[in-house]
């Protein structure tokens, strides 16, 4: 196994060909580590998991099983992605599970932050394990766990991949990128033939949309959230912004102002924008949209989405505001 320092010595993966030797070389490696045995994989679609996938499929084909797991809080169109790519166009070994009403009963009426994360993230080790006990000769389990994350569980983040699954859970791991920092990844999933789309996926919290709706979550405040979080991100795509801004999303919070619709008064959520540029995650600044396309997104959300009545611009950087609201 290959160790979890990255050697000095290791060149960063900046071109197409770098990509090809880098993918060259771990299909050999996978070959020989798996032999004709089988993998399991958790893929949530995110950049990591999905070119872990990929170079996976590349090296030992159906014997990956991957599972795809909808925990209700995914971004709008999300898991179709999923669904397309790796169960019709790469052929994958693919299992979906539509978890969306277990995970939703389970968070109503909790408000508090930490608990909502604790409550996802238990469940969904819960469904895995369920659907890892339906399958037979599984022999690894495979991570997208990227150096980073290794940085990281050394120190403040403790709710990454690393050491994230029941120890009852007797795999030997298989974490191919382990090695690589996030935009390596990206250069190596290009090279694999993912959508462009895949690859340059915003970073998401592993609780998703949970986060984002802000308090108890309801069903019908996350339903306007995926909707206006759906415009914007369209609206970024469209005004060339996408490839700008690190990072940008919606958040909803759980409660309503008045507004005025078709004559009378009636009560609405507001749909907070984050735009954030970081290069590490640790500091962030605002980024500053044209007051034209926020005049846009504006009536596009608050005419197209039912529930939202307003829509803020958060102007606050990190430090003092962290990215996320939750």
């Amino acid at each position: 196994m290959t160790s979890s320092v990255r050697p000095e010595s290791m060149q960063r993966i900046t071109t197409p060909q770098l990509a090809k030797e880098f993918i060259d070389e771990q299909v050999a490696l996978l070959r020989e580590q798996i032999g004709d045995k089988k993998v399991l994989l958790a893929l949530s679609g995110g950049v990591d998991s999905s070119v872990v996938a990929a170079l996976l499929i590349r090296a030992v084909g159906r014997q990956l099983v991957c599972v795809h797991v909808n925990h209700g809080l995914m971004r709008k169109g999300e898991s179709e992605q999923v669904i397309q790519v790796f169960g019709k166009e790469l052929d994958a070994n693919l299992i979906y599970v539509d978890a969306s009403d277990r995970f939703l009963d389970l968070l109503a009426g909790v408000s508090e932050p930490e608990r909502k994360r604790k409550i996802i993230g238990a469940e969904f080790i819960k469904v895995f394990d369920e659907e890892a006990k339906k399958l037979s000769d599984i022999s690894f389990l495979a991570q997208g766990t990227i150096y980073p994350d290794i940085l990281e569980s050394k120190g403040v983040k403790a709710h990454h991949n690393v050491g994230g699954l029941p120890e009852d859970m007797k795999f030997a791991l298989v974490e191919p990128v382990k090695l690589l920092f996030k935009d390596e990844v990206r250069v190596v999933g290009e090279a694999l033939g993912l959508p462009h789309s895949m690859v340059y996926r915003q970073p998401f919290p592993g609780p998703g949309l949970g986060v984002r709706c802000l308090g108890a979550i309801t069903r019908d405040r996350l339903h306007a959230l995926r909707e206006a979080d759906a415009i914007l991100r369209e609206e970024f795509d469209k005004n060339g912004l996408a490839g700008k801004v690190w990072q940008y999303f919606i958040s909803v919070p759980d409660f309503k102002s008045v507004g005025v619709k078709d004559g009378l008064r009636y009560e609405g959520w507001p749909a907070i924008i984050r735009a954030v540029n970081t290069t590490d995650a640790m500091t962030a600044t605002i980024e500053e949209i044209p007051y034209a396309l926020l005049h846009h997104i504006t009536h596009r959300i608050t005419h197209e989405v039912p529930g939202i009545n307003r829509v803020v611009y958060d102007l606050t950087p990190k430090p003092i505001g962290t990215i996320e609201w939750e």
